[in-house]
């Protein structure tokens, strides 16, 4: 679409805005928050939660608001506390939970369900002796926590269709894969057929590892990014959520994708001078944010607003069972 020439009535420029659907907070996410949350209703703070419960400073800071201390190692948390320890939706390697244990600390796991299956497709692969190969994004924490499920050495991380295409494995009839969840699945989908047509035996999960929502939502905004002159990702940079939807927007056709925290990010200079606007948020993005992203565009030009559905989402996790002693190291 060609840049706005022409003023509305309000005497500002007219600009049509696309909402993605769905967007903003998945299961997973909502279920980690709904985590913390409860554990401060419930015990008081302090709450600690080891690394931040999802990536998203607006998320982390109001959780810290009200009461959750974060930290990076159980280390951190005062012996002898009593306080609920929480572990982040990205999962974490079977040391921690193990750790906790010892301790003997209040530990609930809001590690995604959905990463737990992953956890628990990489256990059954070593069990039956495969070697195991993760594509995903080397320090993550989710990949750490995947890659920490089993013992050093034990699974191969493969970043790029480079890698696949020159990874040499110990057995070439004895092999499996498994995925982060929240990678691009077109770029996912380039590794696993590379993987397959090099080693046909290739043993992959009984449903794809990358989850529903960010499935759903690439596809999103593959609906909206060809249509519109820019695209704005409300998400955080160490979200891999939300870095892929601003490379799913380039690559379905629009150059003008910027991933943003909060509407003092915008760059008026690539966005002040545009007919339409695309609209998406990461996983783990709330939409108070997204309110905020309108409103900052309400005030430069006369916004209408349109949804484009890809996906009805009606997923529901339940909290997490709180962990004593012997229980956190099974």
């Amino acid at each position: 679409m060609a840049p706005n020439a022409g003023k509305t009535a309000s005497g500002k420029p007219a600009l049509k805005v696309l909402l993605c659907s769905p967007r903003g907070f998945c299961a997973g996410v909502v279920r980690a928050i709904d985590s913390v949350e409860q554990a401060l209703k419930i015990y008081g703070p302090p709450v600690y939660v080891r690394h931040e419960i999802v990536h998203n400073r607006y998320v982390v800071e109001s959780l810290r608001a009200k009461g959750a201390i974060f930290i990076e190692e159980l280390s951190e948390v005062p012996e002898d506390t009593g306080a609920p320890v929480i572990f982040s939706a990205h999962g974490v390697p079977r040391s921690v939970p193990a750790e906790a244990g010892s301790r003997n600390l209040f530990a609930l796991d809001a590690t995604c369900p959905l990463v737990t299956k992953v956890h628990r497709e990489a256990e059954i692969h070593h069990k039956r002796g495969r070697e195991i190969v993760l594509i995903g994004h080397a320090g993550h924490p989710e990949v750490i926590g995947t890659m920490g499920q089993l013992p050093d050495g034990a699974v191969k991380l493969l970043e790029t269709l480079a890698d696949a295409e020159t990874y040499t494995p110990r057995d070439a009839n004895n092999l499996a894969y498994v995925t982060q969840t929240t990678l691009s699945v077109h770029d996912t989908a380039e590794i696993v057929d590379k993987l397959k047509q090099r080693f046909p035996a290739i043993v992959g999960p009984h449903k794809e590892d990358i989850c529903y929502a960010t499935t759903n939502r690439q596809e999103a905004v593959k609906r909206v990014a060809p249509i519109v002159d820019g695209m704005i990702v409300v998400g955080a940079p160490n979200s891999s959520n939300s870095q892929r939807l601003k490379e799913v927007a380039v690559r379905a056709g629009c150059a003008r994708a910027a991933l943003v925290q909060r509407a003092l990010d915008i760059d008026w200079n690539e966005f002040g001078n545009i007919a339409s606007l695309g609209i998406t948020a990461g996983a783990s993005a709330p939409e108070i944010l997204v309110e905020e992203i309108i409103d900052a565009f309400a005030a430069r030009y006369d916004v209408s607003v349109e949804t484009i559905s890809a996906a009805e989402e009606g997923v529901f996790f339940p909290l997490p069972r709180p962990l004593r002693g012997d229980q956190a190291a099974e």
